[in-house]
């Protein structure tokens, strides 16, 4: 019996787990907004905001840890 070979880059499992970060990040962005909105209603549209903004800074990591997992080979 022959082994197994494995085709492909260790790079995307590295992607793969570079994603865990974006991931959590906005979770907790997210959590933090719904725990906010709870105690303080009259504010949800500036936790809004400033989640939405938080939520692109943390997700241009997961792109550019993509770009990198593509670009170095």
């Amino acid at each position: 019996m022959t082994p197994m070979e494995i085709g492909g880059s260790i790079n995307m499992i590295g992607y793969a787990l570079a994603t865990l970060g974006p991931a959590l990040g906005v979770s907790w962005i997210f959590a933090s907004v719904i725990n906010g909105t709870a105690r303080q209603p009259e504010a949800r549209s500036a936790m809004m905001s400033t989640a939405f903004i938080g939520m692109a800074v943390v997700e241009a990591l997961a792109i550019i840890a993509i770009a990198l997992a593509l670009v170095i080979q």
